[in-house]
């Protein structure tokens, strides 16, 4: 039976044998995953599972039953104590399922966005792992004007996405997407927050919006890591934030959403 982990590393998965050390070659990504683990206590999993599996058997991976194998085997592996940020991945050319287990970063309640308008380099940009070296890249630049982020746009000038997040903002009362045709990653933690507003019949709207039109508006960028992160600063142009009105009880709610990992 697969013990839960205590360090950081890269773990191969093969049928049977389950996960070992060492086997791991670094190979191009097909398909990743990644969501945060707090004293064994994680956020949409079955979402993550959903999404993963989809997108391997989109690229021909593994057989469903070794699929299943694989998930039991990682979540099994899973740290039940500290903070984690581990990653599944199906690599390319073997079509190799592995565990990535990692310290979580700090999670930020906030985040300082570079604001000058990142034409979007993916190359599969409704699925991740290919392109996550690229976007890295884009982060890095980010950091070099003091963000932590970066919003990708379209090469009419619309708002995708950040690059490691979901952008969403407020009009009014009215909770905003860009609109679903647009190249844009389907969020699990964007998913929770859509099924809550329809739930408390808070009213959506897909809108296509440059970023000069978030000028002054409520921005969150939202991923399975940080959670909601309101907009506090625009770097790069001469935008301000919005008011942070709605921010702290989505949060609230959205970390009530943590259970337990099924037993190991």
């Amino acid at each position: 039976m697969t013990q839960p982990a205590t360090a950081e590393g890269l773990l191969a998965w093969m049928p049977g044998r389950g996960l070992i050390a060492g086997l791991a070659a670094d190979t191009q990504l097909l398909v990743a995953d990644s969501w945060l683990v707090r004293d064994g206590q994680v956020r949409g999993l079955d979402r993550h599972r959903e999404r993963f599996l989809r997108a391997c058997g989109d690229c021909g991976g593994p057989s469903p039953d070794q699929l299943d194998e694989f998930w039991r085997d990682m979540t099994a592996a899973l740290p039940r104590t500290g903070s984690w940020f581990p990653r599944v991945e199906l690599v390319a050319g073997s079509l190799q399922l592995r565990l990535l287990l990692r310290y979580a970063p700090p999670i930020s309640p906030e985040v300082r966005v570079w604001a000058a308008g990142q034409p979007d380099p993916r190359t599969v940009p409704r699925r991740k792992g290919p392109d996550l070296d690229v976007l890295a890249r884009v982060r890095q630049r980010a950091r070099g004007q003091d963000a932590e982020e970066a919003v990708l746009i379209a090469p009419s000038g619309l708002v995708l996405e950040g690059a490691t997040s979901s952008v969403l903002w407020w009009e009014d009362d009215t909770l905003c997407l860009p609109p679903q045709q647009l190249p844009i990653l389907a969020g699990v933690t964007t998913g929770l927050i859509q099924e809550r507003a329809v739930h408390t019949g808070i009213r959506m709207a897909h809108r296509e919006r440059t970023l000069e039109q978030l000028a002054g508006r409520e921005v969150w960028l939202v991923n399975a890591l940080h959670g909601i992160r309101p907009v506090i600063g625009w770097e790069g142009r001469p935008m301000e934030a919005g008011q942070d009105l709605f921010a702290k009880e989505w949060r609230d709610w959205l970390d009530g959403l943590m259970e337990p990992l099924p037993a190991a």
